[in-house]
């Protein structure tokens, strides 16, 4: 009988053997993570009129020939240019077997560069969504809202994961989980998921965020560790622990909790309510096995929140629940863990840019 949770790199691995993920070019090792794999940017990229889905009975392909305005060949390189909208097929194809299902984000550096991208696919009717048993191309619709981007076939913007069944913890399951092994510091309100809240008193110093400048230059996606920090952000600094949002900012903010993954569990960011305010948390998606977990060197880990204020002005205040996680079991336990076995940029994390910035 198949076992219900999340696939681990194993079980990714197994996919890949058995033909139901193929590449154009071969799979490469690094690609997958312990319950994910990074999905890689094809050729040519399509700009097009608007955002899209396929719809039931139509190919993407097709949608690109309806919406296209021009392509643009990655391989070389190109500029994706703040505020357009472009699809780009990836590398990747899927031939999932009946019983799996997809679901994709943002990786965490793209996240943190209010890059926005969502995986689509032929007869799709959600974003970040690929069904039960999906045979067909992936693509991904990328739009670059704070920084234009210099992006290369072979880059890797986005994630998926593969669910086999009901993979959702319950409530007292999570409750259950958290007295054996904390899965967050100070008390957890577990609630449809484990509730968080942002952070805007520090230990020490008055430092609780970066509200994206906006007219700032061309982020190369490959370089790590180059651009000034200052040439792209600005610093937010309260010691009320309270800042007010600016209507259509884009900002980096820090949960206040610590946040453990234990390695038999992944998890997933979701809204904490639709109505919580005039601000929407954008997320990176997923928490790997092992994120901030003690055993894999990740114990104080925060959760990083990229938040866009929409149409007023909004009071942000220290310990205001802006989202949850929603805990998943995983089919095994991986193979390596997030921190302590792979290179893992955020490990130990408490308020960081992504990886592309250099560190204060």
């Amino acid at each position: 009988m198949t076992v219900s949770g999340v696939l681990a790199d194993s079980g990714i691995r197994n996919l890949i053997d058995k033909g139901a993920i193929t590449a154009t070019v071969p799979v490469a090792e690094g690609q997958i993570q312990p319950a994910s794999l990074d999905l890689r940017l094809g050729t040519v990229a399509y700009r097009v009129r608007a955002s899209f889905l396929a719809g039931q009975g139509h190919s993407v392909a097709a949608r690109i020939a309806e919406f296209e305005m021009h392509r643009i060949d990655l391989t070389k390189g190109a500029v994706l240019e703040k505020g357009c909208v472009y699809v780009v097929p990836l590398l990747e194809s899927v031939r999932l077997p009946a019983g799996t299902s997809g679901a994709a984000s943002a990786k965490s550096s793209i996240g943190r560069l209010d890059l926005l991208t969502r995986v689509i696919t032929d007869n799709g009717t959600e974003f970040d969504r690929v069904p039960d048993g999906y045979t067909g191309p992936l693509y991904v619709e990328i739009c670059p809202r704070s920084f234009s981007v210099l992006a290369r076939t072979g880059q890797m913007l986005s994630q998926i994961i593969f669910r086999q069944g009901q993979t959702r913890i319950d409530d007292a399951e999570l409750a259950a989980i958290h007295a054996r092994t904390p899965i967050v510091s100070g008390p957890a309100v577990i609630s449809d998921g484990l509730a968080f809240s942002v952070g805007l008193r520090p230990e020490s110093g008055d430092l609780v965020g970066y509200r994206a400048k906006p007219h700032a230059g061309v982020i190369d996606l490959d370089r790590v560790g180059h651009y000034d920090p200052a040439d792209f952000w600005e610093e937010v600094r309260t010691r009320e622990g309270r800042i007010i949002l600016d209507p259509g900012a884009f900002y980096i903010l820090v949960s206040r909790e610590a946040i453990a993954i234990p390695p038999d569990c992944a998890a997933e960011m979701a809204p904490y309510l639709a109505m919580v305010g005039e601000f929407r948390v954008h997320y990176a998606g997923f928490f790997d096995p092992g994120f901030g977990y003690d055993a894999a060197g990740g114990a104080g880990s925060r959760g990083v929140l990229e938040v866009r204020c929409h149409e007023a002005p909004f009071v942000l205040e220290h310990g205001q629940v802006v989202g949850r996680l929603i805990y998943e079991r995983m089919v095994s336990v991986p193979e390596r863990l997030y921190g302590v076995d792979i290179k893992s940029n955020y490990q130990g994390q408490g308020l960081k840019l992504s990886k592309h910035f250099r560190a204060g």
